[in-house]
């Protein structure tokens, strides 16, 4: 199982985060998270003890802090709701810059920024430091559903040829002297999708038949059985077992 490709939030590297394997790297951030959404939000300091950690394993990984802040954009609409929060939320009111905000929407808009930026941190550090192939032998190994696992995969194949056939129909358009400037040539792009539609569906069924005239029965076979040690396992599970801690004592003070 094969995704042909490096994604674009992969970077190469040879650290002992690299080296990790898939299904222990997987782990560690799905209990990492675990532990994050479970830290009360009035424990300031402990998210900035996750911060840290991460930081550690980012230096660990090699991985550049710029590399990273320039992922973390994605949750930019996380960050446009954070902000509204203390304008539309209810209850006791403060003063702040001669502004009127909500005391509940400031700890919810800190709450979800604070909470939702190590979540992305930590999965942008998982994409960084592990390819496609090997994310998805690491959900095999974690044995999530194989049907799930097959269309993961055959998404990430046929991504970047869907969308080289969305760039041939927009030059193809383009040659004949169209150009989207409205409302008015809204259709004209939805027969381009309709077609679009049609054409990838089509593929699928030639791809799924010669799969089954090759011996497909509905499950992959696993060309690389990957393992982990128990030191691996250690290394792996540090990082949620350091924020475990941290967790801990946020509840306790």
């Amino acid at each position: 199982m094969a995704a042909g490709h490096a994604h674009k939030l992969y970077r190469h590297g040879h650290s002992p985060v690299h080296a990790l394997p898939p299904h222990t790297k997987l782990a560690a951030v799905f209990a990492f998270v675990l532990v994050v959404v479970a830290t009360p939000r009035e424990a300031m300091w402990a998210f900035g003890g996750y911060a840290l950690l991460l930081g550690v394993v980012a230096g660990v990984a090699r991985v550049p802090a710029g590399f990273l802040l320039r992922r973390l954009l994605i949750e930019v609409p996380f960050v446009a709701f954070a902000v509204l929060m203390p304008f539309v939320a209810e209850g006791e009111r403060v003063d702040v810059l001669g502004m009127s905000l909500s005391v509940n929407g400031l700890w919810g808009a800190w709450n979800v920024l604070a909470k939702g930026t190590l979540g992305v941190a930590a999965s942008v550090l998982l994409a960084a430091t592990t390819d496609l192939r090997e994310l998805l032998l690491g959900l095999q190994r974690l044995k999530l559903p194989p049907l799930l696992v097959q269309i993961a995969s055959f998404m990430i194949r046929y991504g970047d040829v869907i969308a080289d056939e969305m760039r041939r129909m927009r030059i193809a358009r383009e040659s004949r002297g169209f150009e989207a400037k409205g409302v008015r040539h809204w259709g004209v792009l939805a027969k381009s999708a309709g077609a679009l539609f049609i054409r990838s569906y089509e593929r699928g069924e030639r791809v799924h038949l010669a799969m089954v005239s090759r011996g497909y029965a509905g499950a992959m076979p696993v060309i690389d059985e990957v393992t982990a040690s128990r030191t691996q396992w250690s290394y792996a599970l540090a990082l949620p077992g350091a924020a475990l801690v941290v967790c801990l004592l946020g509840w306790s003070l």
